[in-house]
């Protein structure tokens, strides 16, 4: 699997807010408008973060991957958690919420801000901290066919 850092040139970079939202009042990220993404994205070309409301990707955070389920209030997309595999995404009072931990463990505010990096549009993405640097395993799912296969095995 292609190795990936988050300057590289293949990666597109895009600042995004801290928010509380729902209620538990926790810390999420606040994703922008496809719309709103032109003179956001720092690094790499990216049409669209391909995100919408519902969607199960694949987040790295901190050098470890988790799952995240995209969510939406009345202000737009968000991601309210990490979780450690796609269930646990799915039903997101099952399991530890990776998310909120990095982000209590860095000290983060809502407001304040970190970096969305868009590994593989669509499917994977990392987050990290303005002026931070990562390195990604850059990985593509299966084709939509198989993974609609596998989830209904999974159930």
């Amino acid at each position: 699997m292609p190795r990936v850092a988050s300057d590289d040139e293949s990666v597109a970079a895009v600042r995004v807010s801290l928010a509380r939202s729902g209620g538990t009042r926790r810390l999420c990220v606040r994703l922008p408008a496809d719309t709103a993404l032109e003179g956001r994205v720092e690094s790499g070309s990216c049409e669209t973060l391909s995100l919408t409301d519902g969607n199960l990707i694949r987040l790295d955070v901190d050098r470890s991957t988790y799952h995240a389920r995209v969510a939406a209030d009345t202000e737009g997309r968000l991601l309210r958690g990490a979780f450690d595999d796609r269930r646990r995404a799915r039903t997101p009072g099952e399991g530890r919420n990776r998310l909120t931990e990095w982000l209590a463990a860095s000290d983060r505010e809502p407001g304040d801000s970190v970096v969305l990096d868009v590994v593989v549009p669509g499917e994977q993405y990392g987050l990290r901290l303005p002026g931070e640097r990562a390195v990604y395993d850059a990985v593509r799912e299966p084709r939509s066919s198989l993974t609609d296969i596998a989830e209904r095995l999974d159930e």
